[in-house]
């Protein structure tokens, strides 16, 4: 059964709207990457870089999808910022900031994201509440690391 293009329409909304979160966690992350320091300085260097990796695997993912019911990726790079959700990092930042900023950007997305595979799953999308499900999966694994970082409260951020 065909379902209408209206809800395709919503579908791809979201598809966009986590596109263009997801260019934005990359380009956060490599922010928090490029200016980590301190005692933690190596693993949170590592860590940034490996979370940088999976927001931008999932860029790419998002767009086809998006192509793949009919619609249109975000394509243009002044339509990211007004199209995402979560803010891009801004000043100077210290670690503990960094890591916090990190994992509020997380919430947020993991939150949309548990929405959309709704929105998905009630316009019959299998396909896309299946790749939202995944990147929550993700998302939460990521989360969880940052989460340790500042569980002590040691002040080595």
């Amino acid at each position: 059964m065909k379902k209408p293009a209206t809800t395709s329409k919503h579908v791809v909304a979201t598809l966009n709207r986590e596109q263009a979160n997801a260019l934005v966690l990359y380009l956060n992350y490599k922010k928090y990457h490029w200016l980590s320091y301190g005692p933690l300085f190596r693993d949170l260097h590592l860590l940034f870089d490996d979370l940088a990796s999976h927001a931008y695997e999932t860029i790419d993912e998002l767009a086809e999808r998006a192509l793949m019911l009919g619609g249109k990726p975000i394509a243009d790079a002044a339509a990211y910022l007004p199209n995402a959700s979560i803010k891009a990092s801004a000043g100077d930042l210290t670690m503990r900031r960094m890591v916090e900023e990190a994992v509020r950007s997380l919430d947020h997305v993991i939150g949309e994201l548990h929405a959309d595979a709704d929105t998905a799953t009630a316009a019959g999308d299998i396909g896309t509440a299946d790749l939202y499900t995944r990147l929550v999966q993700v998302h939460q694994k990521d989360r969880w690391f940052l989460r340790q970082v500042l569980e002590k409260n040691d002040g080595l951020v």
